[in-house]
């Protein structure tokens, strides 16, 4: 896979929230995601029962592992009283 440079970048995400928005932005990304897996997991197997899926099914418990792990910094940031800092940029480039 040869790289080239990056020709756009989408900042995302950048705020301070407080943890129960945090939940709210974070939660919802992972959903995305997972959605985005289940889905391409579906149109692989909609003409092949025996299609690979292993990528899409590592995907998303993944995905899942990370709001669980996210869930932890949210208690700990509520019980704080303190805020939450998401920054998050999307890469954009063409490969070969």
């Amino acid at each position: 896979m040869v790289k080239t440079e990056v020709l756009h970048k989408v900042q995302l995400v950048d705020g301070v929230f407080t943890p129960s928005e945090a939940a709210d932005v974070i939660n919802s990304l992972i959903r995305e995601k997972i959605n985005f897996h289940k889905l391409h997991r579906l149109s692989l197997c909609e003409g092949n029962i025996n299609s690979d899926t292993q990528y899409d099914d590592s995907r998303v418990q993944e995905l899942l592992q990370e709001k669980e792990d996210f869930k932890t910094i949210h208690k700990e940031a509520l019980i704080a009283g303190k805020r939450v800092k998401i920054s998050g940029v999307l890469e954009i480039e063409v490969i070969d």
